[in-house]
């Protein structure tokens, strides 16, 4: 099991940025796909982007929701157990909790949200028009 703890949320204007970090721990980080995840108010969670494992004889892949394409930009640094959700040109429908979520196995490429087995608590971003 691993512990990952959010932080960056925050209330911004639309059109501004935010960037969220999770610090993960408990296990080796690098084998293991991480992603992001928002829940709004009365809205289901959502898959917002993911970033697959990587190890040195592996590149990393990332993917992103299509409401998110083009703003948003997912990092991973294996080397401090951190993970980066970098948001530009924000939007009032971003406004929600967002979750940052680990695999629940090593080496797989799954972002569908039953195969994390590992939530934060969550960060909450507002977005004022």
């Amino acid at each position: 099991q691993v512990q990952l703890v959010e932080s960056g949320g925050g209330l911004v204007q639309a059109g501004g940025s935010l960037r969220l970090s999770c610090a993960a721990s408990g296990r080796t980080f690098s084998s293991y796909t991480m992603g992001w995840f928002r829940q709004a108010p009365g809205k289901e969670r959502e898959f917002v982007s993911g970033i697959t494992w990587s190890v040195s004889w592996s590149v990393a892949s990332t993917s992103y929701a299509d409401s998110v394409k083009g703003r948003f930009t997912i990092s991973r640094d294996n080397a401090k157990n951190m993970v980066y959700l970098q948001m530009n040109s924000l939007k009032p429908e971003d406004t929600a909790v967002y979750y940052c979520a680990a695999a629940r196995r090593a080496y797989e490429n799954s972002f569908a949200a039953d195969d994390f087995a590992s939530w934060g608590q969550g960060t909450q971003v507002t977005v004022s028009s």
